[in-house]
């Protein structure tokens, strides 16, 4: 007999709670009922799951009660409000903010890196920083054949990290330069269209935003590698929906070239993408929709003779947030660490 869940979406509709709910019915995921949850002003409103419309319901004291899964993307605030009131109602907590991260008893996971320790959680696990999760998916497999002593990232960042508002806000501002016209915004602190910038996140007192910073503890804590030697520059583009990164890789030996591109062939979750004479690589606006990273224009580094260079692109919204939440809740079922199961589901056949 098939085992069904009863999940809540917090932040349902938003960029990715919106594709949690389109990743959920294609993948199948085992569903006895499905919650959408969203601030007040979003309540009432109808969203599409399979042939059937869901209403959303604002999130309040109470909601979480009779739920096995949250799937959290609403923000670091509303995540700590409301997480631990979902664990203490009895659901396992999936979160994509950056809100539990760091903490030492919240597994920071990649299923394609560290599935194990999903096992290990107390009612919260945390979904990495987009940018991470992208750079640490191509990099674990060489890692794994040769640790990395040292990584150097500079990211190219589009403007779904920052959501919907900020998507549509690059395409009007687009048209309004088009049309002679100053660009207007408020989803960042200067345009995006026909621009670029460095990441607007706080900056520490050695220069270093909290995006990078981010990208260099969670990469430590999913690597089990508390010391590695790491550097990150982002930088918003004016990309609708794929990060794209240019990493460096430093290794104790040489690391053959043909080699780490058979490794990153055989490896889950990337793709190689390469045409040397066409000088054709990973391109963000290919990546958009795919459920791989695609990984490519692997060479020595010059500068260094047990050096890598690399370069990728990868779908925000999806692998980047969505998808790896969802990968990870599919861990839960298959480690049958989800709480009171129902035994009826939602009909998640393709229609």
């Amino acid at each position: 007999m098939s085992i069904y869940y009863r999940v809540a979406i917090l932040g349902a509709t938003g960029a990715v709670g919106t594709e949690l709910v389109e990743l959920l019915a294609s993948r199948k995921f085992p569903l006895a009922d499905l919650k959408l949850l969203a601030s007040p002003r979003s309540a009432g409103r109808k969203m599409r799951f399979q042939d059937r419309e869901i209403e959303v319901e604002a999130v309040e004291e109470g909601c979480f009660d009779d739920v096995d899964l949250v799937l959290a993307s609403a923000g670091g605030a509303i995540s700590r409000t409301w997480a631990h009131k979902a664990v203490a109602a009895g659901a396992v907590v999936v979160d994509n903010s950056s809100a539990f991260r760091m903490e030492p008893q919240v597994p920071l996971v990649i299923p394609e890196i560290n599935p194990q320790a999903a096992a290990k959680h107390q009612g919260i696990i945390a979904n990495p920083n987009c940018s991470t999760i992208l750079m640490a998916v191509a990099v674990w497999p060489l890692h794994q054949v040769q640790p990395v002593e040292r990584l150097v990232v500079a990211t190219y960042q589009s403007a779904s990290g920052a959501g919907a508002r900020a998507m549509e806000e690059v395409k009007t501002q687009a048209q309004a330069i088009l049309n002679g016209e100053e660009p207007q915004g408020s989803a960042f602190p200067y345009p995006l269209a026909f621009n670029l910038f460095l990441h607007n996140s706080k900056l520490n007192d050695r220069g270093y935003c909290e995006e990078e910073m981010k990208m260099v503890n969670e990469t430590r804590k999913i690597f089990g590698v508390p010391e590695m030697r790491m550097a990150a520059t982002c930088v918003r583009v004016p990309v609708l929906r794929a990060h794209s990164e240019a990493v460096n890789l430093e290794f104790a030996q040489p690391f053959d070239v043909q080699g780490a591109r058979e490794i990153i062939k055989a490896a889950p979750g990337v793709r190689l993408v390469e045409d040397w004479q066409a000088n054709y690589f990973p391109m963000p606006m290919e990546a958009t929709g795919k459920d791989d990273v695609l990984v490519g224009r692997i060479r020595q580094d010059i500068s260094h003779p047990c050096g890598l260079d690399l370069w990728l692109s990868g779908d925000q919204i999806r692998k980047g947030a969505a998808l790896n939440a969802v990968q990870i809740a599919e861990l839960l079922v298959e480690q049958n660490l989800l709480g009171s199961p129902k035994m009826i589901g939602l009909d998640c056949r393709e229609s």
